[in-house]
């Protein structure tokens, strides 16, 4: 038989008793329409309920409650941390995101900048180049000028000694060739 069977079983007993000790000993209990050892068993039985349910439910249930409110609040604690640490290694990202930003930029700058001088320079020397070609052209041309007066001057020299030899009819002799001839050269450039 099991404990709540007993509990009935006694339950019953206890009608029986009271029915046999009569109507005369009414108590106070029985006047407020209760039955004192009906009471006493139901008050033993709800114990044993309370205490069963209490050992073998709620307090197996209040642990597991416990350990699950303390894993709740140990994740809590994490999550917490956790959101530190990410805000924390969110500005360091941003901190190396702008740092390397300024490095870019003044990376640009100065390469900026030293195009700029290099766009100089290469004007300068390509300026110092040009200036040297036409120096250079210069000094040809004027190289070939003088060439070409002196071979002027030499066939006018000679064109002059044959014509005058021609009208002369005589042949002049070196010194007096040369003279004749720078002295007829000055007289054509003053003209």
């Amino acid at each position: 038989m099991n404990f709540l069977e007993t509990a009935y079983a006694s339950g019953a007993e206890a009608e029986t008793v009271e029915t046999t000790v009569g109507a005369g000993d009414v108590s106070v209990f029985a006047s407020l329409g209760l039955n004192v050892q009906q009471f006493a068993i139901q008050l033993f039985n709800f114990a044993a309920i309370a205490i069963i349910v209490w050992f073998m439910i709620l307090k197996p249930l209040s642990k597991k409650l416990e350990e699950r409110k303390k894993m709740i609040d140990e994740s809590l604690e994490k999550a917490k941390e956790i959101e530190t640490n990410f805000l924390k290694s969110q500005a360091r990202y941003q901190t190396t995101l702008d740092s390397a930003k300024a490095e870019a930029n003044a990376l640009v700058a100065t390469a900026h900048a030293e195009s700029k001088d290099l766009a100089v320079r290469m004007k300068e020397e390509a300026k110092r180049e040009i200036e040297s070609l036409v120096a250079q052209a210069k000094r040809k041309m004027m190289s070939d000028r003088e060439k070409m007066q002196e071979e002027i001057k030499d066939q006018v020299a000679g064109v002059v000694i044959v014509a005058m030899e021609k009208m002369l009819n005589e042949k002049m002799d070196s010194a007096r060739d040369r003279k004749f001839i720078e002295e007829t050269l000055k007289d054509i450039e003053r003209a």
